[in-house]
């Protein structure tokens, strides 16, 4: 098992690439800190690891929020014995975030709170408990819109990804010699729930597709196992790293018909 006797923090894993990286760390071994504001989909992620006979724990976590990102740093140590693995994967996309001039504050602001303050949170709290088991592997959820712009415009969304990166790696420079690693994933258009309620349109999701080489939307388990990557020693000499798993669309300039 790659994960054998590690124990990970998955923020936003009720749904998503959260649930299937949950669901997929477990499998390999890692008892597995599922975190995230829902709580009946947080549930059924750990109902669904212990039915599959591992281990995982839930705890209701907004990652905007300081002392919620310090619980949930804490229940780790505290029912699993450490944290080797934080995977700050929640996230937000609003359906009112559009372009710079038609964007209210109130959705910057909300978006900045939670696609990269809560990463900045997950990190302050979670690097002291990667350093008390010996260090780990830490993965930021960016966005492929941190590397070019986004055909329909979310300018909160596009700002609050290319901050992630940044941080993710000056988090790698710092912290490399005490053998905590920091890379980025950057997924492309997925069908998740999140990204379906934006393109809530035939012709919205066409626009997307139309830029994916593949020709389709990923899936939540294809960043998963990416994921898997970081988080396993396989991955042991990266750190600053930048993963794309996109189908292709950031190498595009036309996308052959």
């Amino acid at each position: 098992m790659r994960l054998e006797n590690k124990v990970a923090l998955i923020t936003g894993a009720g749904s998503g690439i959260g649930r299937e990286s949950a669901r997929l760390f477990a499998q390999e071994g890692a008892a597995v800190v599922v975190a995230d504001v829902d709580e009946a989909g947080g549930q059924e992620t750990v109902a669904q690891i212990q039915e599959a006979g591992g281990r995982a724990l839930f705890v209701r976590a907004d990652v905007s929020r300081a002392a919620d990102c310090r619980q949930m740093v804490a229940a780790a140590e505290e029912t699993f014995g450490g944290l080797h693995i934080l995977f700050n994967n929640a996230g937000i996309m609003l359906a009112e975030d559009s372009d710079a001039v038609d964007t209210d504050e109130t959705i910057w602001d909300r978006t900045m709170a939670v696609n990269l303050k809560g990463v900045f949170l997950g990190c302050k709290y979670g690097i002291p408990a990667l350093r008390r088991s010996g260090g780990g592997s830490i993965i930021n959820v960016a966005s492929f819109v941190a590397l070019m712009g986004a055909a329909t415009p979310q300018i909160a969304y596009t700002a609050s990804k290319g901050g992630v990166l940044s941080l993710t790696r000056e988090i790698a420079v710092i912290h490399a010699r005490e053998k905590i690693r920091a890379n980025a994933l950057c997924p492309g258009p997925l069908r998740t729930e999140l990204l379906m309620k934006v393109l809530d349109t035939e012709a919205k999701r066409h626009r997307r597709l139309v830029h994916i080489p593949m020709g389709r939307f990923g899936e939540a388990a294809e960043i998963a196992r990416a994921a898997l990557f970081l988080a396993s020693d396989e991955s042991s000499y990266m750190t600053g790293a930048t993963v794309v798993v996109d189908g292709g669309i950031t190498a595009a300039y036309v996308t052959p018909e």
